[in-house]
């Protein structure tokens, strides 16, 4: 069995892994070759945490396994980041537990991917302002890969704790982009794509706000009574997800299914536009919104390519069981 630390992750997954790796996973989703188990997510009645499992089986890269972990909110007053996570890996063909993998940094990078994998196939080219809701641990994550995916000429961005927002700079700053705090009102009208990370539980962009050809990767919702984006948003838009059944009950779709605005069959899994079955988007004007709700098969998918380059470089550490 091997062992992949946390600093073992970073330094054989960066963002091109990252990408590839997520992108071949929403595809085989799509075409029925890999499928995620229930997910279980409970408030465990102790430091206001969240934990939960999210599993799966992807028959075509032949990964089998489980993410267990959650959000502890008070993490950040002692040092910790809030989302904690492990991957447990399981050889398909016997069971037996292949690999434990650390899952903090996989967790951001793979989220980061999946809104960098929708802006590649669903943004406009001449997309050239990105914007972000959310200065959070992830928000830097999410700035470096989407930068990656069109030539941006420009950040702007909002958090609710505007002092958090020097640390987004930064990032922003190193790789040479102009950065702008603003209003929500404002980056709703200058951004051609915006990322919305943040554990918010009501609305925090509304339609009125976002102008026509807006591409928006919704990343923070993941669990019910969450929040976002306007329901009227969602339903204004053409929606895509990493998966339909996960949409409608945990992420950003929720509230306009609830409040009958949209149906199931509203929604397209981002696979079929990277298999070529769908063809995105098809207009200049059309927003596009891809509901990120995180699924268990992106985290195995991540932690196999860290389990594969970590032994190939001699950096995952052996045990016997």
């Amino acid at each position: 069995m091997l062992i992949v630390s946390e600093e073992t992750c970073k330094k054989t997954v960066g963002r091109s892994e990252a990408f590839a790796a997520v992108e071949a996973v929403f595809a085989a989703m799509a075409k029925g070759d890999a499928y995620n188990f229930p997910v279980i997510r409970e408030a465990i009645g102790h430091a206001d945490a969240l934990y939960g499992f999210k599993s799966g089986f992807d028959k075509s890269g032949m990964v089998l396994g489980v993410k267990s972990g959650g959000y502890w909110p008070d993490n950040m007053e002692k040092g910790l980041i809030n989302h904690q996570s492990s991957v447990f890996l399981f050889d398909p063909d016997t069971g037996q537990l292949k690999a434990v993998v650390g899952g903090n940094y996989l967790t951001a990078i793979r989220t980061a991917a999946s809104s960098s994998v929708s802006i590649a196939h669903l943004a406009r080219p001449d997309a050239r302002v990105l914007g972000l809701v959310g200065a959070g641990h992830q928000a830097g994550f999410q700035l470096r890969a989407a930068a990656e995916q069109r030539d941006f000429e420009k950040v702007v961005a909002w958090n609710l704790h505007p002092e958090m927002l020097p640390a987004l700079k930064k990032v922003a700053d190193d790789i040479g982009l102009p950065f702008e705090a603003v209003e929500r009102e404002q980056l709703g009208a200058e951004a051609d794509v915006i990322i919305t990370i943040t554990s918010a539980f009501e609305p925090l962009m509304m339609k009125d706000w976002v102008k026509p050809g807006t591409h928006l990767a919704c990343m923070g919702t993941d669990t019910a009574g969450k929040q976002e984006v306007d329901a009227e948003l969602v339903a204004a838009a053409t929606l895509f997800t990493d998966e339909i059944a996960q949409s409608v009950t945990i992420g950003e779709t929720q509230h306009a299914i609830s409040a009958g605005l949209i149906s199931d069959s509203d929604i397209t899994p981002v696979g079929d536009v990277i298999n070529g079955t769908h063809p995105g988007r098809t207009s200049a004007d059309e927003i596009t919104l891809f509901d990120g709700t995180g699924v268990g098969l992106q985290d195995l998918a991540v932690a196999s390519e860290a389990a594969r380059l970590a032994e190939d470089a001699g950096l995952a550490r052996k045990v016997e069981m």
